[in-house]
């Protein structure tokens, strides 16, 4: 049976985890954000494509997105939730359209919106990996 981690040695692997190939969602992509004045998380939803090489791209002009913020883009749409339960309900149940196409973004977004949770609660900084 595996030995539990130390506290730093999951954040090793979760680090090391986060250099993965990541096969991206032709859906688009979401930039979650702290409301702190309403006490709320916001996911905001925006377009992409995806090229041959797996690179997002701007599907109006097909230029590769930066993760490092390249300009303005409007979303498409804004989520807002109290709770991450509330905002992930939002995004993946009831009616839709939902604007998430893969399952393994449906998790990685279920873990960003526990993180945020826990950075709204806090008063810490919320990061978005």
């Amino acid at each position: 049976m595996p030995q539990p981690l130390h506290p730093t040695q999951r954040r090793e692997l979760d680090d090391q985890l986060s250099q993965r190939f990541i096969a991206l969602d032709p859906a688009g992509y979401f930039l979650i954000k702290l409301d702190r004045d309403t006490g709320e998380l916001v996911a905001e939803h925006y377009a992409n494509s995806v090229d041959e090489r797996g690179l997002a791209t701007d599907p109006d002009t097909g230029v590769v997105i930066s993760c490092r913020g390249a300009g303005p883009r409007s979303p498409l749409a804004r989520y807002r939730g109290r709770s991450a339960k509330e905002l992930g309900m939002a995004l993946c149940e009831g009616p839709g359209p939902h604007p998430i196409s893969r399952l393994d973004h449906a998790v990685y977004l279920g873990r960003e919106l526990q993180k945020a949770e826990a950075a709204l609660e806090s008063g810490a900084t919320y990061v978005q990996d």
